[in-house]
C-alpha cells in the first residue's frame, strides 16, 4: 500500500503546475466538453505510465541492488531540483488534428505530453524503488487523475489561485527526503 500511495501523492503535487495539468486547461477551454477530456486523460495516462512502471520494474531485476540504490536516490533528489523548475507547453503540443475528436485528441496530447515528463520518470523511479507494478502505475495515475481533473472541470480560474511554487516546493522537499531515505537504506 506505501507504494499506492505514495506514488498518488507525489505524481499529484508533480502535476500542479505542470505542462500536462496545462494541457488539460487548455483543451477544457478549446472543446468545453469533460468527460471525454477527462477518459482521454485517463486512458492516455494508464497506457503511459503502465510503459513507465514496466521500464521501472525491469530496471529493478537487471541491475544490482546496491547500484539501483544508489541510481535511484540521485534520481529523487534529481526529481526534487527538477520540480523547482516552471513547465510550459510547447505550441507544436496543440497543434492536433480535428479529426481525432476530443477524446482521440486529448488521449494523443496527454501521452506525448507525458514522454520524459516529471511525473512519468517518477514513475519510472517508484516501480524501480517499490518493485510494485500494480499499485504504482494506479497510484501515479490517480495522482495524474487528482490534479486533471479538477483542471478540466473548473478551469484556468483554479490555476490562477492555486500557489503552484509552493506546491511544487512541497513536491521537492518530499522527492529529497525519498531521495535521501534512499540513499540512506532506510525502509529496505
Amino acid at each position: 500500500m506505501e507504494a499506492f500511495f505514495v506514488s498518488t501523492g507525489l505524481v499529484a503535487l508533480a502535476e500542479i503546475g505542470d505542462k500536462t495539468q496545462l494541457l488539460a486547461f487548455i483543451l477544457a477551454a478549446r472543446f468545453r466538453r469533460p468527460v471525454p477530456i477527462v477518459l482521454g486523460i485517463l486512458a492516455a495516462t494508464l497506457f503511459n505510465h503502465g510503459l513507465a512502471g514496466s521500464l521501472g520494474a525491469w530496471i529493478a531485476g537487471a541491475i544490482d541492488p546496491a547500484i539501483l540504490r544508489t541510481v535511484l536516490g540521485l534520481s529523487f533528489l534529481a526529481m526534487a531540483v527538477w520540480m523547482l523548475i516552471p513547465d510550459r507547453i510547447d505550441a507544436d503540443e496543440m497543434r492536433l488534428s480535428q479529426r481525432l475528436g476530443v477524446f482521440g485528441t486529448t488521449l494523443i496530447a496527454f501521452f506525448f505530453a507525458e514522454m520524459g515528463d516529471k511525473t512519468q520518470i517518477a514513475t519510472v523511479a517508484m516501480a524501480s524503488h517499490y518493485a510494485a507494478l500494480v499499485p504504482v502505475v494506479a497510484g501515479s495515475t490517480l495522482g495524474m487523475m487528482i490534479a486533471n481533473v479538477p483542471a478540466v472541470l473548473i478551469g484556468e480560474r483554479l490555476a490562477q489561485h492555486l500557489p503552484t511554487r509552493r506546491i511544487h516546493q512541497l513536491a521537492a522537499a518530499l522527492f529529497a527526503l525519498l531521495g535521501a531515505a534512499v540513499l540512506l537504506g532506510v525502509g529496505t
